[in-house]
């Protein structure tokens, strides 16, 4: 009986995520740069609801992930794209490399679902694992559910210790919510169309980019502004 409905549930998965997959790619770099936007936007207008100042300020790098998509049948997956700025010696946030995000999980669940996820690096071994290309929550960099509210003082010691603290919005409720085995990776595609063929992301993070579309610098003001709290 189990085995049955495991291969319903992969067979169901198998036919749900292309569809997550279309969907995702729909966008172009320039709408997910205004999609990010209007997440940080959405999320920090809420401000007893939102990151913790706090946190903002401290990050390393802050990744924004609109309009994930959730697909399950008992076995579930998850994909969605966006960007990803690194914070400069100087305080600044670099411009942002495009990143793809997407992982499984298991347990029962049935149907499709959007979310947004925010990720909040709290060290540097965080961020060089994603200038490398690609790293698994849990796995290459420990994480925990962020803290709501106006400062971190409600993080437990479990969640002091992660080098990433997650957040999830769904229909209008954000929160910290655990995602470990998502994978985190660079979309070099996505790249190449904004910043040019055979940019790296350590290039990009570092300021050796040019003629960066308004879009992407929207993104990058948008840290710039909640950061600076």
């Amino acid at each position: 009986m189990f085995k049955a409905l495991q291969r319903l549930s992969l067979l169901a998965l198998a036919l749900l995520l292309p569809v997550a997959a279309v969907h995702a790619d729909d966008d172009t770099p320039a709408q997910r740069a205004q999609n990010a936007v209007r997440v940080l936007n959405e999320i920090e207008q809420a401000p007893d609801k939102s990151i913790p100042t706090d946190l903002l300020r401290d990050a390393r790098a802050i990744a924004v992930i609109p309009d994930v998509l959730k697909v399950g049948f008992v076995f579930g997956g998850r994909r969605g794209e966006g960007l990803i700025s690194v914070k400069n010696p100087d305080g600044t946030w670099s411009n942002p490399s495009f990143i793809s995000f997407g992982g499984g999980s298991v347990g029962f669940q049935i149907g499709v679902s959007k979310t947004d996820v925010i990720l909040v690096f709290r060290t540097q071994r965080g961020v060089d694992s994603i200038v490398n290309g690609k790293f698994t929550l849990g796995a290459d960099a420990s994480a925990a559910a962020g803290p709501v509210g106006r400062t971190a003082s409600a993080a437990t010691d479990q969640q002091l210790k992660a080098e990433i603290y997650s957040y999830s919005r769904a229909r209008g409720l954000f929160a910290g919510v655990a995602l470990d085995g998502s994978v985190l990776k660079i979309d070099y595609d996505a790249n190449a169309q904004v910043y040019g063929a055979g940019i790296t992301p350590r290039r990009i993070f570092e300021g050796g980019v040019s003629n960066v579309p308004a879009a992407v610098v929207h993104f990058r003001d948008a840290l710039e502004e909640y950061t600076a709290r």
